[in-house]
């Protein structure tokens, strides 16, 4: 790599391939800030894709083009960028970096054949960038990493290789090597010596940009020896992860292993995801046609990565869940391709954007949709023939058209009404079925009220819209509560939410304190009697009844008993009695909570041969058991959950320190893999509403939870008082 130029490809069309071999799908990932936008941009520009000022032909940027993104100063989706290096087209997929937006980044890894992981020489590496190295490496995902910010004045290009080494390569350090080492150039006036170019440890030839363009020399004697150590250790990487088992023996023989080989045995181990490069990278000067290092990580994309034929074959069902072949990347195989993000454009309508795994999809015909496997996020199962629009190629804002898409390549499908994220397209009389990629829950609830008439008369729609598009969130109607909820990832996807309902729907809400469930119950026996009699002139109204109510053990709902004798009540009558007492509950007896776990028994009463009804007995038996409420002593009840938090081991302790202040009872803890503990806790669930927003400050970013409802229990007398004041002062 670094031996040969390239033709970069040409502004203002849209890269095509006409087979999977000159296809390569790449994923950016990394922390927010670590310069991700940035070195797409740069190596947009290297490929000749878009002007010096990092625009397309419209004047608008490549990547965080949205309107939020710019208010927002960060990427907030995922981004495609299409360019073309040596005759190959290189799918960039920019991912944001915000732990908030894991969804997009969930979707790219989708999406892609080989992770490029962006760390900032000047930030280092943080917990959340390493827990996703080992989630790629858990699946065999080719990476590479490039070191950015190499301007900044605390810049260390050497230490920060160093530490990739040591926590990319802790399994193996001899796979986590540099290909280059920087030259600098003179002081500035700050006294931070910027790099001006690259000595290449392989082919030991220098890669000057101090000119502005890459300008390929060859070193002097000092350079030759700042690489001697640096380049024995990379051919000793390389020939390790060789095929060719006499490599060795022959490099520590003294035989000199040519050029050529050394390469192609680099590109195949990289391919194969056993090696992982560290390269650098920075955007190019004002004026400049290149960016440091952009030519270079444009060779390893191409030359190293694998293309979709590499990629291991997909297994598909029958969408009723029958078993079907495995498919590989053949474009005149059966068409099966998988949304892996949805959009709404102001003018074309819904936008989604695919990656085809095998088959051609061509424009104007009919596919079928199908959505399964989601109904844990809030998305029903559905099955439907849908005819597409356009194939369009993005870029920017642009969308150019394309003639058709094969096997391994990703493109843009217009007018898939029904069409949601992680939805699988067929052909129409060959349906077949992807599993869908793996989300974190939506843990972080966001209650949510119509701004005015307007806006409420506008909500289902555009609320089923935004959770269509974004298979991270989760939209609950409570049926406790009366609200609507909107579970997120965090506070930055709630602001995102919001935002996108109102700019692109035109639905404005008010966000309202969530509240949870809560129940009432008796804390001991009582009796109440019910008294509903009036004349006002007519038929008039007489029902008495006379009750006792007692406490059941948790779960038992409403026990009703009938034990009047004589004929008091009438039978007719009794279930209007019922009817009236198990209405009050639902309602409430003391903070408007349903009233759970009583046995309520029917003693007493008296009727009217004319004025008695349905509708008086119904109204005395709410009342009695308002009478008897008044009388006792009644407990609110709270939903308890069971909590499982995933955190480092360093974090156990003021994970656990956290949930005790909580009201928070640890249940237990168990190792779950190398150097990670599962804490296991019970928990008020009014005590965690914030818990998604909070672990990750106590965890700096590295914990992971899951909650389930576990019981309802008695909530502290002081915390109840609380409630009914709450209450009291709204009502």
């Amino acid at each position: 790599m670094g031996a040969t130029s390239h033709q970069a490809g040409a502004a203002g069309r849209a890269p095509t391939a006409d087979r999977p071999s000159s296809l390569r799908n790449v994923v950016l990932v990394g922390h927010t800030g670590a310069g991700k936008t940035t070195l797409v941009e740069a190596l947009a520009l290297t490929a000749g894709a878009v002007n010096r000022a990092g625009r397309v032909e419209d004047g608008t940027a490549v990547s965080d083009y949205d309107e939020i993104e710019h208010r927002q100063q960060r990427s907030v989706q995922l981004s495609l960028v299409p360019v073309e290096w040596a005759g190959i087209k290189i799918n960039i997929l920019d991912t944001p970096g915000y732990a908030d937006f894991v969804g997009e980044l969930r979707a790219g890894l989708r999406a892609a054949d080989a992770a490029l992981f962006v760390v900032s020489s000047s930030d280092g590496i943080d917990g959340a960038t390493r827990m996703l190295w080992d989630e790629c490496a858990s699946v065999g995902m080719p990476r590479a990493i490039v070191v950015t910010h190499l301007e900044a004045a605390r810049a260390d290009y050497a230490q920060m290789a160093t530490v990739c080494g040591e926590i990319f390569g802790a399994e193996d350090p001899d796979a986590v090597i540099p290909l280059y080492l920087p030259l600098y150039g003179p002081p500035g006036p700050d006294g931070h010596a910027p790099v001006a170019g690259l000595l290449g440890l392989l082919s030991r030839r220098v890669y000057d940009y101090t000119s502005g363009e890459r300008v390929e020399r060859d070193p002097e004697p000092a350079e030759l020896d700042l690489i001697s150590d640096a380049r024995s250790r990379l051919i000793e990487g390389i020939i390790a992860e060789s095929e060719d088992e006499s490599l060795m023996d022959r490099y520590l023989g003294g035989e000199e292993i040519d050029f050529k080989t050394l390469v192609d045995d680099l590109e195949r181990a990289v391919a194969r995801g056993s090696f992982h490069p560290v390269l650098m990278a920075a955007p190019a000067a004002e004026g400049a046609r290149q960016g440091l290092g952009t030519v270079e990580l444009l060779e390893l994309i191409t030359g190293g990565f694998p293309s979709p034929l590499e990629r291991a074959a997909v297994s598909v069902t029958a969408p009723d869940g029958a078993e079907r072949p495995e498919v590989s990347c053949d474009p005149d195989g059966p068409l099966v391709a998988e949304v892996v993000k949805t959009s709404s454009d102001p003018y074309v309508g819904r936008v989604s954007l695919v990656r085809v795994f095998s088959g051609t999809l061509r424009p104007e015909e009919t596919v079928h949709v199908s959505g399964h496997g989601l109904g844990d996020r809030g998305h029903e199962d559905h099955d439907v023939d849908e005819r597409i629009g356009s194939l369009t190629s993005p870029f920017g804002k642009q969308q150019r058209t394309l003639a058709q898409v094969i096997a391994g390549d990703l493109a843009c499908v217009a007018k898939l009404t029904r069409a949601e994220t992680g939805d699988t397209l067929s052909a129409k009389d060959r349906p077949l079925l992807m599993e869908p990629w793996p989300m974190p829950d939506p843990l972080l609830p966001l209650a949510i009220a119509a701004h005015s008439k307007a806006d409420e008369d506008k909500l289902s729609q555009g609320l089923a819209r935004l959770v269509a598009e974004d298979p991270t969130m989760r939209l609950e109607q409570n049926p406790d509560t009366h609200q609507v909820v909107l579970w997120c990832l965090g506070e930055a996807h709630q602001d995102v939410a919001l935002e996108r309902l109102r700019s692109r729907y035109g639905v404005q809400v008010d966000p309202v304190p969530h509240k949870v469930s809560l129940r009432e119950t008796f804390g001991a026996k009582a009796a109440g009697r019910g008294r509903h009699v009036k004349q006002s002139g007519g038929h008039g109204q007489f029902a008495i009844c006379e009750i006792e109510v007692e406490p059941l053990p948790p779960g038992s709902g409403i026990e009703f008993v009938d034990k009047v004798v004589g004929g008091a009540v009438p039978r007719q009558f009794i279930p209007s009695v019922e009817k009236g007492v198990r209405a009050q509950a639902a309602r409430g007896v003391a903070a408007g909570h349903p009233l759970v776990d009583v046995r309520v028994t029917l003693l007493d009463g008296k009727a009217h041969s004319v004025d008695s009804s349905d509708a008086a007995f119904q109204t005395a038996g709410a009342l009695a058991l308002r009478e008897a409420a008044a009388e006792a002593r009644i407990h609110l009840l709270e939903p308890v959950a069971e909590l499982c938090v995933l955190v480092p081991d360093e974090y156990v302790g003021p994970v656990m320190s956290d949930l005790a202040g909580r009201r928070g009872r640890v249940v237990g803890t168990e190792q779950a893999g190398a150097g990670r503990t599962e804490v296991r806790a019970e928990i008020p669930e009014i005590e965690i509403g914030r818990y998604a927003v909070e672990l990750r400050s106590v965890s700096h970013g590295t914990g992971r939870f899951t909650r389930a409802y576990a019981r309802h229990e008695p909530m502290p007398p002081q915390i109840a008082d609380k409630v009914r004041e709450q209450v009291e002062k709204g009502s």
